[in-house]
C-alpha cells in the first residue's frame, strides 16, 4: 500500500520527498489501519545504560492512550515495543528490513508477536539485502508516520541522528532527553527547533500541547476518497 493508504490522508510536498512509493504491512490492518490516534517515535542507543528510563516513557505514552512507534533494533526499541505489549497499549514497528526477515535474530519473537497483535511494516520487499543504508531509510519512515520523536539515549554516531533531522524537516516535534546536551548533533538540532525535556511529565505536557487532538487524528484516519483521492 502507499504511505497515503496506510496514514489515510494525502501527504503534502514536503512529506512526499523522503516517502517510500509503498510499504508492506502485517498486523492488525482492519483495526489499525488507516492509522488512526497519535503516534510517537521512541528511539536510541542498542546498548542503552538507561533502559529505565525508556520504560518510563514507554509507560507513560500507553498511559495517555498514545501508539509507541520503534524500529525492532536491540535496545532502546525492544524495550519500548515490549513495554507498550505488556502494559496493553499498542504498538507499530517499522523494520529496515523486508517483513519475512527477523533481524535482529533475537527478537524474531517480539517481531511475530507484534505482526499478530499490532502492526508491523517495511518499505523493503521481500529479497531486499541487508545493508547498513537500510536503516536511516527506515528512521526517515518512522518519523514520516509519527506525530513526534523522543530521543532516549544516543551517542556521537547514533542511528538516531537521521531520524532527529528528519522529524525537523518535516515539521515534527523532536524531543530530546537533557542528558545528550553535551553531544555536537543534539546542538545543532537544538537551534532548528528540538526541545530538551527533563522527565517524563515535561515530555508528556509537549505532547499534549503540541500533537493533533484525538478529533484531529480521527479525521486523518478517514478514507482517502473522502479526501478527494482515488485508490
Amino acid at each position: 500500500m502507499t504511505v497515503e493508504e496506510l496514514l489515510g490522508r494525502p501527504l503534502n510536498w514536503v512529506e512526499k520527498k523522503n516517502s517510500p512509493s509503498a510499504v508492506y504491512v502485517c498486523g492488525l490492518l482492519d483495526e489499525l489501519v488507516p492509522l488512526r490516534g497519535v503516534r510517537v517515535s521512541v528511539v536510541g542507543t542498542r546498548r542503552p545504560r538507561h533502559g529505565e528510563r525508556a520504560r518510563e516513557i514507554a509507560s507513560a505514552l500507553v498511559g495517555r492512550k498514545i501508539t509507541v512507534v520503534s524500529g525492532l533494533a536491540r535496545g532502546i526499541d525492544t524495550v519500548a515495543h515490549t513495554t507498550a505489549i505488556e502494559l496493553g497499549g499498542r504498538t507499530i514497528a517499522v523494520l529496515g528490513t523486508p517483513l519475512d526477515v527477523y533481524y535482529p535474530p533475537e527478537n524474531r519473537e517480539l517481531q511475530l508477536r507484534i505482526m499478530r497483535e499490532h502492526l508491523a511494516l517495511s518499505q523493503f520487499p521481500s529479497g531486499t539485502p541487508i545493508t547498513r543504508r537500510n536503516f536511516p531509510m527506515r528512521n526517515r519512515t518512522m518519523a514520516l508516520i509519527s506525530h513526534a520523536t523522543v530521543v532516549v539515549e544516543a551517542g556521537e554516531d547514533s542511528g538516531v541522528v537521521s531520524q532527529g533531522w528528519e522529524c525537523l524537516r518535516l515539521g515534527r516535534l523532536l524531543l530530546i532527553h537533557r542528558s545528550l546536551a553535551r553531544l555536537p548533533w543534539v546542538g545543532s538540532m537544538m537551534r532548528y527547533g528540538a526541545y530538551f525535556f527533563n522527565s517524563v511529565d515535561e515530555m508528556l505536557d509537549m505532547i499534549m500541547e503540541n500533537c493533533p487532538s484525538e478529533d484531529e487524528t480521527a479525521l486523518e484516519g478517514l478514507p482517502l476518497n473522502l479526501w478527494g483521492l482515488t485508490g
